[in-house]
C-alpha cells in the first residue's frame, strides 16, 4: 500500500509554498478514525506532554542563570572573588555542558525518557541546592562545572522525545513553547531574586545563598514529581486508546521515522558527524548562543550600572525577558502558518542587532534609553534562538541520527556561550562595548550563516525535485519500505 506523501496537483508549488513534504491529512491517504478529532487528539498529547517537559526546562534556565542574580546580592563578595575569577566559574559550566551533551542524548536512546529526564533533573537539583553552601572559590567551580554536565542532557533530550510524538510540521511550535520557558524563567528569576534578597541573614545565611538553595529544593521536588508525569513514547503511554495509538502510528509513518524501530548503532552516530548540515545547524545555533547567554547571565549586571540599585536591577530584568517569551510564541505561530524557519530567525536576529546597536551608542545620560536597548536584544535573540534549535529535529531523519545531531547543535552552539562568559568584565562597565560588540558581531555572522543554510537546504530540495522527474517518480512512500532517512529523494528540508 502507498502513503501519497504531497496530493497536491502541483508538487512543485507545493514545495514552493512550503519548502518540504507535509505528511498527508485525512484526505491525503491517512485517514482519521471516526472517532477521533485530529486537533483534539493534538491537544490531548500537548497537555500531556508539553507542561511536565516546559516546567522541567523553566527550573534548568532558572538554576543555570539565578547566579546573575545571586551576583548582584553578595555571592563575589562573600567567597572572596574577583571579576575575573567570577567569569571562570561561568565559564567551567558550560564546558561541562559542552562535554556531555552527546553521552546524555545517547543514554536518552538506549534508556527511556520517563527515566532518564526526571533522574538528570534530580542530580542537577541536588547540585544546584549545595551551591548554596559553598564556602570558597574552589568549591563555587567545582560546582558550576557539574552542574553543566548534569543539564546537559535535558534540552536536545526533550527536543528529540518531541519529535518522536509530532509530526515535523507540528513540532517546531512546541519545541519554540518549550524554550520559551527560558524567558519565562528569566522574569521570575528577577521576581524571585528580589524577594529572596529580604531572607538576607535567614539562618546565618546571605541572600544570595538562599536563592540557591530555595530554587535548588523546588528542582528537587519537581523532579521526583516528573517520574509519575514524563511519558515514554505512543505505544506504551496509558492515556490513549488503541485507535488513538493506531492513528499515531499511521500518521507518524508517513511523516517520518519516529515509528521505526531503530536499533542504537555508531554507525547511525557517525551519519551526523559526517552530515555536513548537522555542523551547519551547530553553527547557526553557535552564532546564537553567544548573545543568548551574555545576555542571560550579566542581564542583571549590565542593568545596574546604568545607574540603578541591585534590588531595582533585579525586578527591571522582568520586563525584557517577559517581551521575549511574548515574541518567542508568536514568531513561533507565524512561522507554524507559513511554513517558514529562515527568515523569521534572520528577522528576528535583525530586531537583537538594532538592540545591540542601541546600547553601544546610547549616551550614558540616557539610562533609559539603553535599557530599551536591552529590551529589544531579548525580543529578537530569544525568538531567533527558538527556531534555530528545532531545525534539526525537523530536518534530521533517523532516530539515533537525529539525536546526535541534536546534542551535536547544543554542543558545538555553547561553544559560543564558553566564549561569550569572558565577555563581560568587571572594569568594561557600564558601557561593555566588548561584550556587546561580539554580541554584535555574532548576530550578524547568525543573519550570514542562517541564509547560507537556507540557500543550501533550498537547492538540495529543488536538485530532488529535478531527479524524481527526470526519472518519472513520484514523492510517494510505500509502507512496507519506510523512509531511508534524510538522503532519501522523497524527503523535503524545511526551510
Amino acid at each position: 500500500m502507498e502513503k501519497t506523501m504531497n496530493a497536491s496537483p502541483a508538487p512543485s508549488e507545493q514545495l514552493e509554498k512550503n519548502g518540504f513534504a507535509e505528511a498527508p491529512t485525512a484526505e491525503e491517504g491517512v485517514d482519521v478514525p471516526s472517532s477521533i478529532t485530529e486537533k483534539a487528539l493534538l491537544r490531548k498529547l500537548d497537555l500531556h506532554l508539553l507542561p511536565a517537559v516546559t516546567i522541567l526546562y523553566l527550573l534548568s534556565f532558572l538554576d543555570r542563570s539565578n547566579v546573575a542574580n545571586a551576583k548582584l546580592d553578595g555571592l563575589t563578595t562573600d567567597l572572596n572573588m574577583t571579576g575575573n575569577q567570577y567569569l571562570t566559574g561561568l565559564t567551567l559550566y558550560f564546558i561541562g555542558y559542552v562535554l556531555f551533551e552527546v553521552p546524555q542524548n545517547i543514554a536518552l536512546k538506549r534508556t527511556s525518557p520517563k527515566l532518564w529526564l526526571p533522574s538528570i533533573t534530580l542530580v542537577w537539583g541536588i547540585v544546584a541546592t549545595l551551591m548554596g553552601v559553598t564556602q570558597n572559590m574552589a568549591g563555587f567551580f567545582v560546582v558550576r562545572f557539574v552542574l553543566g554536565v548534569t543539564e546537559g542532557g535535558l534540552f536536545p533530550g526533550v527536543v528529540f522525545y518531541l519529535s518522536m510524538w509530532y509530526k515535523r510540521n507540528e513540532q517546531h511550535y512546541r519545541v519554540a513553547l518549550f524554550f520559551s520557558a527560558a524567558a519565562v524563567a528569566g522574569a521570575f528569576g528577577g521576581i524571585f531574586a528580589y524577594g529572596i534578597g529580604f531572607m538576607k541573614g535567614v539562618g546565618g545565611l546571605n541572600g544570595w545563598r538562599w536563592i540557591f538553595i530555595i530554587e535548588g529544593l523546588l528542582t528537587v521536588v519537581m523532579s521526583l514529581a516528573a517520574y509519575a508525569f514524563i511519558s515514554n513514547y505512543p505505544a506504551t503511554v496509558s492515556w490513549l486508546s488503541p485507535t488513538e495509538k493506531a492513528y499515531i502510528h499511521k500518521r507518524l509513518a508517513a511523516d517520518s521515522d519516529a515509528t521505526n524501530d531503530e536499533a542504537f548503532t555508531w554507525h547511525n552516530v557517525a551519519l551526523a558527524l559526517k552530515d555536513p548540515k548537522c555542523w551547519f545547524y551547530g553553527l547557526a545555533y553557535h552564532t546564537m548562543s553567544l548573545p543568548l547567554y551574555t545576555l542571560s547571565l550579566f542581564l542583571p549586571t549590565i542593568i545596574k550600572d546604568l545607574g540603578y540599585t541591585a534590588s531595582q536591577a533585579q525586578l527591571l530584568t522582568v520586563p525584557p525577558y517577559a517581551c521575549a517569551a511574548c515574541l518567542t510564541v508568536t514568531v513561533a505561530i507565524l512561522s507554524e502558518r507559513y511554513r517558514r524557519r529562515a527568515i523569521f530567525i534572520m528577522g528576528s536576529s535583525c530586531i537583537a542587532i538594532i538592540g545591540y546597536i542601541v546600547l553601544l551608542s546610547a549616551p550614558e545620560d540616557l539610562p533609559g534609553l539603553s535599557y530599551f536597548g536591552t529590551i529589544l536584544a531579548a525580543s529578537g535573540i530569544y525568538p531567533a534562538t527558538a527556531i534555530v534549535l528545532s531545525w534539526p529535529a525537523n530536518n534530521v531523519s533517523g532516530q539515533t541520527k537525529r539525536a546526535t545531531a541534536n546534542a551535536m547543535q547544543i554542543s558545538i552552539g555553547n561553544l559560543g556561550a564558553v566564549i561569550g562568559t569572558q565577555l563581560y568584565r568587571s572594569d568594561d562597565g557600564p558601557r561593555y562595548f566588548l561584550g556587546h560588540g561580539f554580541a554584535l558581531g555574532y548576530l550578524v555572522a547568525n543573519v550570514c550563516v542562517v541564509g547560507g543554510l537556507w540557500a543550501l537546504l533550498n537547492r538540495e530540495n529543488a536538485r530532488r525535485d529535478a531527479v524524481l522527474e527526470r526519472e518519472g517518480r513520484t514523492r510517494t512512500l510505500d509502507e512496507a519500505e519506510g523512509w531511508k532517512g534524510d538522503d532519501d529523494l522523497r524527503w523535503r528540508f524545511q526551510t
